[in-house]
């Protein structure tokens, strides 16, 4: 723990994980309210081809660049999905494994041919899936930060419109509000806590930062307010130790752990919370029958 402070690497990389983590459980909440996880989980995987596109038309691994390129993918593919509910027949969750399995392969193939070329500078691009957290930089995180604050004061300014159409889009529609271009807004926010952690936890195991979080919290409260908060506090708390962990013990992935980290988190929750815990519903039933 003392590392935590010293070394320039691990302080770096658990600030990373820690800033994701509040980002995301943040966001990640919302999106759990509006049974929209699979959400997150398309449109991360819908980042890879902007990152490849992104290298190819500037030629330089630019994390801003590659990033907005990211950020940009995502968007579509959140627009196109929006798009293929409303004028089609398919249902969300075959337009989502549609998006997923288009823009995910599209993606795949884009970095199979870049990595064919004779410059050798987009090598490090494949780290954009499973993340490579310990290479992560100052700069890194002044991008992070320059793109997490903002978000999270969207939701500040935007809390009791967010609050109502996660729990009753129908009712905020009836009172006037612009429940679409909320939707929108809510879900450009969601792809801002993506494109932040594509470097830390790669685009495969983003959605579980924004999922894990939020459900872990939800077992523990019914106020989105308090919800909010702990699963800030569990995505920053699960980044830190899974820093430490990975740091400690050689051969370990800063991703990965991390998510194993929220994983056994989501896991306790659902067993001991006290009004929704499994084990409490076990005693509940087992004092009744007696």
């Amino acid at each position: 723990m003392f590392d935590l402070f010293t070394d320039y690497t691990l302080r770096t990389v658990a600030l990373g994980t820690a800033i994701l983590g509040v980002v995301s459980g943040v966001l990640g909440c919302f999106a759990l309210l509006r049974r929209q996880a699979l959400l997150g989980d398309a449109m991360s995987h819908a980042t890879l081809p902007g990152i490849a596109l992104a290298f190819f038309l500037t030629g330089r691994r630019d994390p801003l660049l590659l990033l907005l390129g990211a950020a940009i993918a995502a968007w579509l593919a959140a627009l196109l999905l929006l798009g293929i509910t409303r004028t089609t027949r398919l249902k969300e969750d075959s337009g989502l494994a549609l998006i997923l399995a288009v823009f995910f392969g599209f993606g795949l193939m884009l970095f199979s041919w870049l990595q064919q070329r004779p410059d050798a500078a987009q090598a490090g691009l494949k780290s954009f899936l499973f993340g490579q957290a310990a290479a992560l930089v100052t700069t890194d995180l002044l991008v992070m930060l320059l793109l997490g604050l903002p978000g999270l004061l969207v939701v500040l300014l935007f809390w009791k419109q967010f609050k109502l159409i996660s729990f009753d889009p129908d009712y905020a529609q009836s009172l006037g509000l612009p429940v679409r271009r909320l939707s929108l807004l809510l879900t450009s926010l969601i792809v801002i806590a993506i494109v932040i952690g594509l470097q830390t936890v790669g685009v495969v195991l983003m959605s579980a930062m924004l999922v894990a979080p939020a459900a872990a919290a939800r077992q523990w409260t019914d106020r989105l307010g308090l919800m909010v908060l702990l699963a800030a506090l569990f995505g920053a708390g699960a980044g830190l130790v899974g820093s430490v962990i990975s740091a400690t013990a050689r051969g370990m992935a800063t991703g990965p752990t991390i998510v194993l980290c929220l994983g056994v988190l989501t896991l306790l929750s659902l067993l001991l919370a006290p009004r929704r815990g499994l084990v409490w519903a076990w005693r509940r039933r087992h004092r009744s029958r007696v």
